[in-house]
């Protein structure tokens, strides 16, 4: 009877377990880390980059009549010798692209 209670316990924690993790992936916000990546494949769909960063404290911006709290960030890509630096914002919440934009 005792190992039976153990098994039951163990089953009951790991599906315990589960489901928060669950709901837990379902309500955490992006990490800058993730935005970055986000950005970098969108990027690198029309062709290398060379550097990129971003910034880890969210901002508050507006695009077409909506704010938005996103992660500030650039990618250097290297275009026929030439270094061009771009400027993108993205979406704490979805990690979708807001904003992208060439740096003079």
């Amino acid at each position: 009877m005792s190992k039976r209670r153990v098994l039951l316990a163990a089953a009951v924690g790991v599906a315990i377990g589960y489901l928060a993790r669950e709901q837990m992936n379902n309500y955490q916000k992006i990490t800058p880390e993730k935005a970055l990546n986000n950005a970098k494949e969108m990027f690198k769909r029309k062709g290398p980059i060379s550097g990129s960063w971003i910034y880890m404290k969210p901002e508050e911006i507006e695009k077409n009549g909506l704010l938005y709290s996103a992660y500030r960030g650039g990618i250097t890509r290297n275009i026929d010798g030439e270094n061009k630096q771009y400027e993108f914002y993205v979406d704490v919440e979805t990690g979708g692209i807001v904003e992208t934009k060439e740096v003079a």
